[in-house]
């Protein structure tokens, strides 16, 4: 599809639709709607009878189906670090999402922009704009995350100095140098939420032979996960299920060892912001120490990873205001001033 202002200003007389921001992540999928702000936050996740794959359940409920179903019943989260994993999941994940925002009585197909990771390959990025397409949209465009992430938390992405954006989700970790409407340098890590949850499993197991789902997991994570010693520590009980004996057991843990079995995930996030700073030329890298780091995505919502990042760097870091929401927010501002951010729309070139 040719891109063009004049092609994105096309108004249709008789047709009336909500034009919208999507966040399509890994682990949340968020909506953005000019004038109504985030109507939509929820898992990416859906649920499907195993013999004729007909959907049960999308979102909130289908996560708290997940590692729950019985027999017959699947639920799988169709996104994998960041990009699309089962094309027919997405699509009816996103119809679903889609319809729930979509006035009632009212006609037509909305213009969609969707925020993709910086590594998507060419055929990655069809598919998204396929699934999307097939969801109803009229239209769809693509921009690259930390490209929204700078725009979402009010940077200035079109002046010449340079500003770094670290945005974490639920399956990359994105690093990018901005200036002038486009990256300048960029890094990434297979890392995210759902890699840290994993790797608090694996350590439950390991250490206390202690069997644990994904959603405790992402609790102990939120509740008393930590990258960096904190004042003081925070302890939480967890329930799971013992290995050899196959019996319910409680233990009780505190931040320090989650700390340790987030160590490598952390340490992989922390190397790849170095080696993002190492191939940034110098004039650039002036800017980046005058104004600081900032962080985006929920994944930087862990305890002590911005002032983890900041020792490391020696370079200010800091946590934006509703972090989770700065890649929407910043799709969504995109879409309602075309004309001013057509430099950061993803070309077909690109694509």
């Amino acid at each position: 599809m040719a891109f063009g202002i004049r092609g994105l200003r096309r108004t249709f007389t008789n047709i009336i639709t909500n034009d919208m921001a999507i966040d399509l992540g890994t682990a949340s999928t968020l909506i953005y709607i000019e004038g109504q702000g985030v109507v939509l936050k929820q898992p990416s996740v859906i649920s499907y009878r195993v013999s004729d794959r007909s959907i049960v359940a999308v979102g909130d409920e289908a996560k708290e189906m997940y590692g729950r179903t019985p027999s017959g019943l699947e639920s799988v989260k169709p996104m994998k670090d960041g990009v699309v994993s089962d094309f027919a999941l997405v699509e009816e994940m996103l119809r679903y999402f889609m319809h729930l925002q979509q006035k009632r009585g009212l006609m037509g197909h909305p213009r969609v922009l969707v925020s993709v990771p910086t590594g998507i390959t060419a055929v990655e990025s069809r598919a998204v704009k396929d699934s999307v397409e097939r969801a109803g949209a009229r239209e769809v465009y693509l921009v690259y995350e930390p490209l929204a992430a700078a725009i979402g938390v009010d940077i200035d992405v079109l002046s010449p100095s340079a500003n770094m954006v670290i945005d974490i989700g639920g399956g990359t970790t994105e690093i990018a140098v901005i200036a002038l409407a486009g990256i300048v340098a960029n890094g990434s890590a297979r890392i995210g939420g759902d890699e840290m949850d994993e790797y608090i499993q694996r350590w439950m197991k390991n250490v206390y032979h202690l069997d644990i789902g994904v959603n405790t997991a992402e609790n102990i994570k939120k509740n008393v996960g930590s990258a960096f010693v904190l004042d003081e520590e925070k302890y939480m009980e967890v329930r799971g299920m013992e290995i050899d004996s196959g019996i319910p057991k409680s233990i009780k843990i505190g931040s320090s060892e989650v700390r340790e079995a987030l160590k490598e995930p952390v340490k992989m996030i922390v190397q790849a912001v170095k080696d993002t700073l190492r191939k940034t030329k110098a004039e650039l890298s002036n800017d980046i120490v005058d104004k600081g780091i900032v962080m985006t995505g929920g994944g930087s919502l862990l305890n002590g990873l911005s002032d983890l990042i900041q020792e490391e760097t020696n370079i200010r870091v800091t946590v934006a205001e509703n972090a989770e929401e700065s890649v929407v927010r910043g799709a969504g501002k995109i879409l309602a001033n075309l004309e001013i951010y057509e430099k950061v729309i993803m070309k077909g070139e690109e694509e």
